[in-house]
């Protein structure tokens, strides 16, 4: 192939000045072919020329060699009629003649002028005939002229000795001047309705994206004033939908030249005003980019959506442009990426092809068992869009989505199509859908009238389909791996958050968190108890918080689905059908046609008309199934005549195994905790008594998370005859294991004590007790006393230290000193010899007992240590025994950074000072 590009030159005509074309309204002869003269003042500002051999490759090349030259003469818009002309065009010559062909590129003032010259001048325009027999549109050649006369403005043929050249010219479609589209009048009951006065909000939006201009209709629509929202990104009021792995953000539509489509504005009172958009990307004199958003309420779309429209059949309805198949120059352009827009062409081709009312793409499950509708015209979309029917609906071809059907009149078959039920149709045609044998979905055409379609039609339909069944099949492989790829991410995001806490509280908000709106407009999280509870509606969530109250009491009036344990999403009708009921019978109180008073509302009545829409939709429902037990159900909802798509249940499922798990774990975790508090807590004593002329106070901290007990313990109990005996130790270790031996001291202490015993006695026969423990047992560090108040306002304490820290007291005139002698721990050794010690307080002396949790706090090398509790104890002259502990323990908090990692126990008896008159 060799080709050369002169920018800017006017080459001398290349044909001699005998070969005239043949005359659009000049024919030559009768029968023959309309063409026009080029036109010989246009100024040519750049060429481009190729040649290609006689291969079958070549036509590709021609098509990639045109597309790249007009795409870099800025021509996009003519781009897909001169690929398919070129195309057709280059067949005939490299194929049919099987001749190298010839190709030149004209840029002019007018547009692109497009030669194709072959080597074979034998093969002249047939003269003889109408122009109708060229060719058929089903046929695999003889097209190129048919195509030339349906989408060029000016073309021709001309014949030299040795060459024969066809060409064509495309005019560059002037866009500021004239009218873009037109529809057809309509009568006013299939107007779309509006409000009284249509507000269109018009917000610019600077290159970094914050608002930049904000007129009146956007402060009447949403609330905000111009001062309000002026330098604001627009980002911090859009609701941008959410789908996992598909979308576009709305920083990324901001930055497309043109985008359509809706999401929402949050209002000055927080709810989302739903918003239909078109945006528009303009740039100013000095060249800086913005965006213009027109946007309207979304129930007003009309006003600003842009359909989806074909090329436009000539104006002076031709044989030629009515013989062109629409859908033929739909397949010469490229597939777009996008799914959804390119079924939504494909149906709107379809029903141009062939004349129809409406038309239908449905797309095939994995399993080839459903059918999914994804695109439709002319149908109620809203309400079919992701509506499953069944592959074989019945027996025979007729019954079966996987052979072609033509169905002549709706009415004498019912159920036939269920797509169409209720929608007025009544002769339909389908045709299936497959790449490489496989199934992958159905296409089909419906007419109001009866007997519409025959075969013939079905025959092109399904031509059509296998044309376009690979791109199909394409564009949704890639949805499908844009999907699953943000499937994967959203559930792991969903496992580390669900991870996060045992709470189980927490765990029903993070599922209906993630759940909303991400997978459904709204959604209820049941909880079973056990076996024999019914399920309990545990929480309910909308992405309009003002409707939860009202979906929550209509759900509190139904009765709960069955917690069946079979995996995957089942439909429950009832939200649906007690929705729609309480609807009707809303408007017919309001209509004065209900049975009692009119006008009579009463409490209680039930959800209203915005309630019912928005639970009136598909509600399905998941089982939380852990440890093969059914502890819940998952119900997902949308509004009104919305259904939901498989790949969103097939997520719901995997997240709905995950969370009933991390629900159960909370569950287990909670009751564990609360097995083990109570537990604890009967460690503890039940209270401390008041004893007449003597202060006492206790604060305890058990080291760990949920610990109420560890292994420091303390006691203050009466024993008889006005005394009362007082003990704090420290066991070996923390947790659970020191809590045992820290019970049995405890409760061993009380025993002994009220059976007489003296101090030494009852701390000897403890020792043995822990040492019977045997493996279990541990070392115990004990102060233990007696304390007996006298009249004189003193109290006398017997004390005996076995190897705890020694007690300290605090005189009047502030003087700390040891309170006892250290003598040896228990449960080490078998023979003890232990002593007491009498210590008497006087009034306002005060009795200081720690464990080592507290004379062992550490920062780093320092440690507070004895005399460091001792200098803190000297500042607390003349205060309450309760203001003494609790400035040690501020002392020792305050020591270090860190948590405490020990147990700590203080206690503090002080003898109030007397008082005379």
């Amino acid at each position: 192939m060799t080709s050369g590009l002169i920018p800017g030159e006017q080459p001398p005509d290349p044909r001699p000045a005998s070969g005239l074309p043949h005359q659009r309204h000049g024919p030559v002869g009768p029968g023959s072919m309309p063409v026009e003269n080029r036109s010989r003042s246009s100024v040519i500002t750049a060429r481009a020329a190729a040649s290609f051999e006689p291969v079958g490759r070549s036509v590709a090349s021609a098509r990639s060699f045109v597309r790249d030259t007009l795409q870099g003469w800025g021509f996009a818009d003519i781009i897909d009629d001169a690929v398919v002309l070129t195309s057709e065009l280059v067949t005939n010559a490299v194929i049919h003649a099987g001749t190298w062909a010839d190709l030149l590129c004209l840029r002019c003032d007018e547009g692109v002028r497009i030669e194709v010259t072959d080597r074979y001048p034998e093969r002249e325009v047939p003269l003889q005939g109408p122009a109708a027999g060229m060719g058929s549109p089903d046929r695999e050649g003889g097209r190129g002229l048919q195509l030339c006369a349906a989408l060029a403005g000016r073309w021709g043929v001309e014949y030299t000795p040795a060459h024969k050249t066809v060409w064509f010219q495309l005019d560059v479609p002037d866009r500021p001047v004239g009218a873009r589209s037109a529809g057809p009048a309509l009568p006013s009951e299939l107007l779309p309705i509006a409000d009284a006065r249509v507000r269109v909000a018009v917000v610019q939006i600077d290159r970094i994206g914050a608002i930049s201009s904000w007129n009146e209709d956007a402060e009447e629509l949403f609330g905000y004033t111009n001062d309000q929202v002026i330098g604001k990104p627009l980002t911090d009021l859009a609701a941008w939908p959410h789908t996992p792995g598909t979308g576009t953000g709305i920083a990324e539509a901001l930055r497309l030249s043109r985008w359509e489509g809706s999401y929402g504005i949050r209002d000055t009172s927080g709810r989302v005003v739903p918003v239909y958009a078109s945006h528009l990307r303009v740039r100013d004199t000095d060249g800086d980019p913005s965006t213009v958003c027109l946007l309207v309420r979304d129930h007003e779309r009309a006003v600003l959506q842009t359909p989806l429209r074909g090329p436009s059949a000539d104006s002076a309805g031709s044989s030629e442009s009515q013989s062109t198949d629409p859908f033929e120059v739909f397949i010469g352009s490229p597939a777009p990426d996008d799914l959804d827009g390119l079924l939504q062409r494909t149906v709107e081709r379809a029903r141009d092809m062939l004349d129809g009312d409406s038309a239908f793409l449905l797309l095939a499950t994995d399993d080839e068992t459903e059918l999914e509708v994804r695109a439709s015209t002319g149908l109620p979309s809203a309400r079919q869009r992701f509506a499953r029917v069944p592959v074989e609906a019945g027996s025979g071809r007729y019954g079966s989505a996987r052979m072609p059907a033509v169905h002549d009149d709706l009415s004498a078959l019912p159920g036939a199509v269920p797509l169409l039920n209720g929608t007025g149709m009544r002769s339909v045609v389908t045709v299936p859908l497959k790449v490489e044998g496989r199934l992958t979905g159905s296409l089909g055409v419906a007419a109001e009238g009866a007997g519409r379609y025959s075969n013939e039609e079905a025959l092109r339909l399904q031509f059509a389909a296998d044309r376009i069944a690979l791109a199909v099949e394409s564009a949704r492989l890639g949805e499908l791996e844009r999907l699953r790829r943000g499937s994967l991410s959203f559930l792991v995001e969903a496992s580390d958050l669900l991870a996060g806490t045992l709470d189980r509280d927490q765990t029903l908000a993070l599922m209906a968190q993630m759940t909303v709106p991400t997978l459904a407009t709204w959604c209820a999280v049941y909880t079973i108890a056990d076996q024999a509870s019914e399920p309990y509606l545990s929480y309910v969530l909308h992405e309009d918080e003002d409707l939860i109250d009202g979906i929550k009491s209509l759900l509190s009036k139904i009765a709960p689905p069955d917690p069946v344990p079979a995996p995957g999403a089942r439909v429950w009708p009832a939200p649906g059908e007690v929705a729609h009921q309480a609807a009707l019978r809303s408007s017919m109180r309001s209509l004065g046609l209900s049975s009692g008073p009119s006008g009579q509302v009463t409490s209680g009545i039930g959800p209203t008309l915005t309630t019912a829409s928005a639970v009136g939709g598909e509600t399905v429902v998941l089982p939380l199934v852990a440890r093969n037990r059914v502890i819940g159900m998952l119900t997902l909802g949308k509004p009104t005549d919305e259904h939901f798509r498989q790949e969103i249940l097939e997520l719901a499922e995997d997240l709905s195994r995950r969370a009933a798990l991390a629900l159960d774990n909370a569950r287990l975790y909670s009751e564990r905790t609360a097995i083990s508090q109570a537990l604890q807590r009967s460690l503890l004593p039940p209270e401390l008594p008041d004893i007449d002329g003597v202060e006492v106070e206790v604060i305890y901290r058990a080291a760990g998370e949920g610990n109420e007990v560890g292994g420091d313990f303390y006691d203050l109990f009466p024993i008889s005859d006005g005394a009362y005996g007082f003990a704090i130790g420290d066991v070996c270790g923390t947790g659970p294991n020191a809590a045992a031996v820290t019970g049995l001291a405890r409760h061993a202490l009380r025993l002994l004590a009220r059976e007489g015993l003296s101090g030494p006695a009852v701390l000897e026969r403890l020792n043995s007790a822990i040492l019977d423990e045997g493996a279990r047992s541990r070392f115990l560090t004990l102060l233990y006393g007696e304390l007996r108040p006298r009249e004189d306002g003193s109290a006398d304490l017997k004390v005996v230290c076995a190897g705890h820290p020694l007690p300290l007291r605090l005189r009047q005139d502030g003087t700390v000193e040891p309170a006892a002698d250290p003598q040896p721990l228990l449960g080490v050794l078998e023979d003890l010899e232990l002593y007491e010690q009498t210590v008497t307080l006087d009034p306002g002396d005060v009795l200081l007992c720690v464990t080592d949790g507290v004379t062992e706090r550490r920062e780093g090398p320092r440690m507070l240590g004895d005399d460091g509790l001792a200098d803190v104890l000297t500042t607390c002259t003349g205060l309450t025994a309760g203001a003494v502990a609790a400035r040690i323990m501020r002392a020792v908090e305050r020591f270090a950074s860190d948590a405490p990692s020990d147990d700590m126990a203080i206690l503090a008896m002080r003898v109030p000072e007397l008082h005379q008159d």
